[in-house]
């Protein structure tokens, strides 16, 4: 991942200073003043855009062809080509690390002093080395903690174990925002519920120690308040990628868009048709692109030059990245995204920003209609949306849309997916896309995909996280 401190300095070159424009403006369609407490002090500030948040890069959105590269050899047909569009996001540029897990965990459990519960739920599990028949005992003690690996990623984390990750990670980085512009200065000292949360925040239930650089309050002389969503300070969540933007900056097939040919798709990450390098210096055409299992009892081939210089998983700046910047899409890790789990998930209507998994929910409030106090994690609590309050809406009725399309949803019963009764997957089966160091060279063609129980986790699958682009792309 980029250099801490070298992310903080990028971030503050890139900051949108956005209490600095204040000035007033006038409405277009009423005449009335902005910015103006005469006026009623109805806000608005220029926006500069979006600033890249640590350890991401930007990736372009527009059509593609997802689906399979190559031959389907498992004969599944889940993954059947189909057209869709993303809009712009941004993406990890690496696999996020053991050093960027160890951080986290450092956190949880300096933080949460009365909850120790929640740092030994967000703990991977190390044993997932471990094979009946091999001796991996040195990575089960070793592979997390040890300097030696602080820069391969991270691995034995499941599907609930990432997203977790992510939410905490965007608290932390916009919390580092506030502090950059002076609105908040840092507080080592935040303990159990008393920790920085943007939700908590935006709902006034949390109040840090105050910087020198406060943002006015218009309407109050000498006042100052919070920064508000409408300020454009924050960033939006880090979350895990879907389905759909994984495999698109995986392809990164951005070459294309020049004769607007997106049928001409590449195997792998990278162009060409075999795993080996042709491009750059002379010195490095011939060897391997990517880190994994070239076959039966090779896991990386002879102890020479054209070694793809890995037996487990290897840095997470190794190789050469992709046309986005992107390291090891295909191969080192195979890595968590957000959508569930269907066979037949190219038959699904929607063809922009396709995802399953949608679960609507709404902030709780109390009695008086108030955004209900936070939770003793210190974050805002959210429940499902009810079908009451959706009569009149036509796009969705209910909460769990995650069986939407499914035959059980439209017989009228409740999600029948059950493990082992009436289909392989369930709704905590969640798709996992991309070759690990333990897989053949199918793998790695983008189009690809797995399954895994949300609660599971292997030693040869990890994680990246996105963001989303707001505004133009």
């Amino acid at each position: 991942m980029m250099n801490r401190k070298l992310s903080i300095v990028l971030l503050a070159i890139t900051s949108t200073v956005f209490f600095s424009s204040c000035k007033k403006e006038k409405s277009a369609v009423t005449g009335w003043n902005y910015n103006d407490a005469k006026w009623g002090g109805f806000e608005t500030y220029d926006y500069a855009g979006q600033e890249t948040g640590p350890g991401l890069v930007y990736v372009k959105g527009g059509a593609f062809t997802m689906g399979s590269s190559e031959h389907d050899v498992l004969y599944e047909h889940d993954n059947v080509e189909r057209k869709v569009s993303v809009h712009s996001f941004y993406m990890d540029e690496c696999e996020i690390s053991n050093l960027n897990y160890l951080e986290y965990l450092h956190w949880l459990r300096r933080v949460y002093v009365d909850y120790p519960e929640v740092w030994e739920t967000a703990l991977p599990d190390t044993n997932c080395w471990r094979n009946k028949l091999a001796y991996n005992e040195p990575y089960v003690e070793y592979y997390l903690r040890h300097p030696a690996y602080k820069n391969y990623p991270v691995v034995g984390v499941n599907w609930l174990q990432a997203t977790a990750y992510a939410a905490w990670r965007s608290d932390r980085v916009n919390e580092m925002i506030l502090i950059r512009e002076g609105i908040l200065e840092p507080n080592i000292d935040q303990m159990n519920e008393e920790n920085f949360n943007q939700g908590a925040y935006l709902a006034g239930q949390y109040q840090g120690a105050d910087g020198k650089h406060l943002v006015k309050d218009i309407m109050v002389k000498k006042g100052t308040r919070n920064v508000r969503m409408e300020d454009g300070i924050f960033l939006p969540d880090y979350r895990l990628p879907t389905e759909a933007e994984w495999e698109y900056a995986a392809l990164a097939n951005i070459g294309a868009s020049q004769y607007e040919n997106t049928n001409n798709k590449k195997i792998y990450a990278w162009g060409g048709l075999t795993v080996r390098h042709h491009g750059g210096s002379e010195r490095d055409r011939g060897l391997i692109n990517a880190n994994f299992k070239r076959g039966k009892g090779d896991q990386g081939g002879i102890a020479s030059w054209l070694n793809d210089g890995a037996l487990i998983t290897t840095e997470v700046k190794a190789y050469w990245p992709n046309d986005y910047g992107l390291y090891n899409m295909s191969g080192n890790v195979s890595e968590w995204v957000m959508d569930v789990y269907r066979v037949l998930s190219f038959e699904d209507e929607t063809d922009f920003n396709p995802y399953r998994g949608n679960e609507f929910n709404k902030k709780k409030l109390d009695e008086d209609g108030i955004i209900d106090y936070k939770d003793s994690l210190g974050r805002i609590v959210y429940v499902p949306v009810e079908e009451r309050d959706n009569v009149n809406r036509r796009n969705y009725k209910k909460s769990d849309n995650i069986g939407y399309l499914d035959e059980e949803y439209y017989n009228g019963g409740e999600q029948q997916y059950e493990f082992g009764v009436t289909s392989l997957v369930n709704n905590q089966a969640h798709v996992y896309k991309g070759a690990s160091w333990n897989d053949r060279a199918y793998w790695m063609s983008p189009g690809t995909r797995r399954y895994l129980d949300e609660e599971q986790s292997l030693s040869t699958l990890g994680f990246r996280c996105a963001m989303h682009r707001v505004g133009a792309p």
